[in-house]
């Protein structure tokens, strides 16, 4: 029987409205964010409710009980979450990718982590490490990875190694763990996002048999396969970027939003007319940015949610990303400055979505430079094919050569 999901209930680009599960769930991420971010973890309570709402199941296969969900609509509701806890936000959608990324076992590992519902909370590793033995019916996985999200609450682990081939070659595959075969090694003391409890994960020899691993191409490719919706054939690529940037976009809108209460307060007492145009012109300014970014993540999910597979939306898809998540860190800053020590000298929301927005922009998933560079790499060769230059225009072309 397939159930429910919170997170796909008038949830989609074009509309405000939130299931009641997922304001739930952003309340008590907001009420605890100070409290996640000096404990480096989130509380039960914020997880257990992030999980009623939906986002573990966001993805798995409508076989085993899940949505098979929208990128667009899991933009929407983990950035209303990002809003009072990018840290929270940055769990749950990364639950959701992971349960994406699972839907490539092969079915009887589908039914080793879903038998008993879809809402198994699976963390991973893409960054390859550890060391692979082949075994007759299995392999045997050791190592460690860093920077496991969400490891304390993970029911299973996803991670990434190299397995030698037969003539040497390594070939990456992923492999899935469940809890208790897997250690936690406390090692995550970032100066943002610190609620995400990305600690190192530490496997000693364990047995993964065969139905729990695929290679990790088919992953990035987004090959299709028996079982697989469209939402699962979509290449690693093109949406891995805009669901890094949904909890930046909700810290951005939060740290607006009390930013201006702030300001209008200062604005209250008087201030001298050039601080008062300094303070209207970084709203206008911020809330541009914002927004901007939030138009350039709805219109890359809408690609995702197209099921394409295209290079060239990959590549866009990668630059919308990186573009929105420096229109996030521009917006912030300008914020974070204008307020001064007024607003910002302690702990608070806006200095903590300062430090959480710029640690998602380090990802390098979002660096803008190598987005760039695939993007217009791919531009400049279509334009010096020869049936591409045929087709443009000879004003245009006259124009270029003149300039």
């Amino acid at each position: 029987m397939q159930r429910h999901n919170p997170v796909d209930d008038h949830v989609d680009e074009n509309s405000p409205v939130l299931p009641v599960s997922v304001l739930a769930a952003a309340e008590s991420a907001a009420t605890h964010a100070m409290v996640a971010d000096d404990a480096r973890r989130l509380g039960d309570e914020t997880v257990a409710l992030l999980t009623h709402a939906g986002f573990a199941r966001h993805f798995v296969p409508r076989a085993w009980g899940g949505t098979e969900g929208t990128f667009g609509s899991l933009v929407t509701a983990a950035a209303a979450v990002g809003e009072g806890c990018a840290s929270a936000a940055w769990c749950a959608v990364l639950w959701a990718a992971h349960s994406r990324f699972a839907a490539y076992l092969p079915n009887e590992g589908q039914r080793d982590l879903w038998w008993a519902g879809p809402d198994a909370r699976i963390c991973a590793s893409v960054k390859p490490s550890g060391e692979v033995s082949r075994l007759p019916s299995g392999r045997l996985l050791s190592g460690e990875w860093e920077c496991v999200s969400g490891v304390d609450f993970a029911d299973w682990l996803l991670v990434c190694a190299p397995e030698p081939g037969a003539e040497g070659a390594a070939r990456l595959r992923m492999f899935a763990v469940p809890k208790g075969d897997f250690r936690v090694r406390d090692s995550w003391n970032s100066s943002g996002m610190r609620g995400t409890g990305s600690h190192t994960a530490v496997l000693e020899a364990a047995f993964v048999p065969d139905h729990r691993s695929f290679p990790m191409e088919d992953l990035l490719a987004g090959t299709p396969g028996p079982g697989r919706s469209r939402c699962h054939t979509v290449p690693a690529h093109l949406a891995g970027g805009l669901l890094f940037c949904a909890p930046a976009l909700g810290a951005a809108r939060g740290a607006l939003a009390v930013w201006s209460v702030w300001a209008a307060r200062a604005q209250a007492r008087g201030l001298p007319q050039h601080d008062g145009s300094r303070l209207h012109h970084a709203l206008a300014r911020s809330a541009d940015d914002i927004e901007a970014a939030e138009l350039l993540l709805l219109d890359a999910a809408r690609c995702a949610d197209t099921g394409t597979r295209a290079e060239a939306d990959v590549l866009r898809n990668r630059r919308r990303s990186a573009a929105a998540v420096d229109l996030l860190v521009d917006g912030v800053e300008r914020l974070f400055r204008t307020a001064g020590v007024s607003a910002c000298a302690g702990p608070g929301p806006i200095e903590r979505s300062w430090r959480d927005i710029h640690t998602v922009a380090a990802h390098q998933m979002l660096r803008r430079e190598a987005a760039a560079m695939g993007y217009a790499a791919s531009v400049f060769s279509s334009l010096t094919d020869h049936g591409s230059l045929a087709a443009v225009r000879p004003a245009a072309l006259r124009e270029a050569s003149a300039s």
